[in-house]
């Protein structure tokens, strides 16, 4: 009995620290660290709700198979397997590679009606936002997403990079 509730203590004690040393790693730097480290579009982007011209930016036409992460946390967000072309200039994808890595919220601002905004969760950076006129064999979402708050990874530099546990998602047959 005490060996049992001992080994359930100790598992639940780990994933909490496992859960708890995520959240750190994705953890926001500090503002001054912010204005040093991103260039003046992606902190303007990321931190002011801005948006980037279409077609003019960095992975509106990027074909290369990886995973694209905050630029302000390194925080996994969207799989080239999930993105697609739509036309309007910017990245976009059918999902985030992880629902609980970005957060959704409403936005009422600029007069354009009710949209939903979407921000990284460790990082709180502005991304862009999701709109409901994606593929409908992909479940109807368009992520629009700003270049300026992404960095990509390329699958050949998963590994070294950090991001390992993506690299099944991009073998043959997946």
């Amino acid at each position: 009995m005490y060996l049992k509730t001992f080994l359930i203590a100790f598992l639940l004690t780990g994933f909490a620290c496992g859960a708890e040393a995520q959240m750190k790693k994705y953890q926001k730097p500090s503002d001054e660290e912010l204005k040093k480290k991103l260039s003046s579009e992606e902190y303007n982007v990321t931190q002011h709700e801005g948006t980037e011209p279409p077609f003019r930016n960095r992975y509106f036409d990027n074909h290369e198979a990886g995973i694209y992460v905050d630029v302000v946390t390194g925080e996994p967000l969207f799989s080239s397997l999930d993105k697609f072309e739509s036309g309007t200039g910017w990245p976009s994808f059918t999902k985030p590679i992880d629902k609980k890595n970005v957060v959704e919220k409403s936005d009422n601002t600029f007069g354009l009606g009710s949209r939903t905004e979407v921000r990284s969760k460790g990082g709180d950076s502005h991304l862009g936002h999701v709109f409901s006129d994606g593929p409908s064999d992909k479940g109807g979402l368009r992520y629009c997403i700003n270049s300026a708050a992404l960095k990509f990874i390329p699958v050949a530099k998963l590994k070294e990079s950090g991001y390992a546990e993506f690299l099944p998602a991009f073998k043959a047959g997946n």
